[in-house]
């Protein structure tokens, strides 16, 4: 399927026409040193950044003991909000190093990490989060407790959840929109000046997003079945190849936020990577089920987000071979 490409703009008042976000990669200055460069000084930021701040944090809020507890990565020992946002901590400065470097290193806009128009679409992020949020939960989610009813329990309690729901907010959207920047953004465009063969530009990105995830708590119970569907597969497979089609990273943007959100506020699985005061608590990941509920949700998130929803004009990645002069 082809679509029209959209229209982007390099620089002030230059339009360039038929231009997708992969294709901005080429704007600025772009020699492979800079990503290299690039590349640190956003690892750095992320690793650097967080490791100095999440102690703190626990030490602010429960002494040497939360910083204890911390080292020891017992973040429930924090609290429900503590534990969270010591996690967190990280994501705020992995988003800064992005920054730096688009904007420094390569001297361009950060939206071009999302789009190569003049400005964001900001429905068309919605779609995403609409599209991916009513079918995953539904299936992936509310299935689960007709299937495992014995495992669900609610945990509702208002005073925590009423101060939790802005910081969960916040910090999911930082965390989820920060991973899209990098791994559907930069990681994509970085390698499409390598080879712009979709296939190359879709797995390697599908790749690097699967690897810092293997030692979560849900990869390590669910085994190869986890660490395929609900790593590989989405969100890093099937939200960069809808990136790729759409032209932007605004579907995905929206996408991912309604996976986490949903995870932190509604529906969370005991001992997973990420200690948040869920409405409900499944005491037993259920991998088989989850992944076996992806090869649902993903056909009807597809659906929704192109055929319920207006598509925007659009375009599959071009090649970039007829782009000359490095700099």
């Amino acid at each position: 399927m082809k679509f029209k490409a959209i229209k982007g703009h390099l620089g002030i008042g230059t339009e360039v026409k038929d231009t997708t976000y992969v294709e901005a990669a080429r704007w600025g200055k772009y020699w492979g040193w800079r990503y290299v460069l690039g590349l640190v000084v956003i690892l750095f930021a992320g690793l650097v950044g967080g490791d100095a701040a999440a102690p703190r944090i626990a030490f602010l809020l429960s002494g040497q003991e939360g910083l204890a507890a911390f080292r020891r990565l017992d973040y429930a020992a924090l609290g429900p909000l503590g534990g969270f946002v010591a996690v967190m901590a990280s994501f705020p400065f992995f988003l800064a190093g992005i920054l730096i470097a688009v904007t420094l290193i390569h001297q361009r806009h950060p939206r071009t990490l999302i789009t190569a128009r003049k400005t964001i679409n900001w429905l068309r992020v919605g779609h995403g989060f609409v599209a991916w949020f009513v079918p995953f939960w539904l299936i992936a989610g509310l299935g689960q407790y007709f299937f495992y009813p014995d495992t669900f329990s609610f945990n509702f309690d208002f005073a925590t959840f009423a101060l939790f729901v802005p910081l969960a907010l916040i910090f999911t959207a930082i965390q989820t929109t920060t991973e899209e920047l990098f791994f559907r953004g930069y990681i994509v465009q970085g390698t499409s000046l390598v080879w712009g063969n979709r296939i190359f530009l879709a797995l390697v990105p599908a790749v690097i997003f699967t690897l810092p995830h293997l030692l979560n708590p849900e990869a390590i119970a669910g085994g190869w079945l986890t660490v395929f569907f609900n790593y590989f597969l989405v969100p890093g497979l099937v939200w960069t190849v809808v990136s790729l089609i759409d032209g932007t990273t605004e579907l995905a943007i929206g996408a991912h936020f309604a996976n986490n959100i949903g995870g932190n506020l509604l529906m969370g699985v005991a001992g997973n990577a990420v200690n948040a005061p869920t409405l409900f608590t499944v005491s037993e990941f259920h991998a088989t089920y989850t992944a076996l509920s992806m090869l649902v949700v993903i056909p009807v998130f597809l659906a929704i987000a192109y055929k319920v929803f207006k598509r925007d004009e659009a375009s599959e990645p071009v090649s970039q071979s007829d782009r000359k002069g490095r700099r």
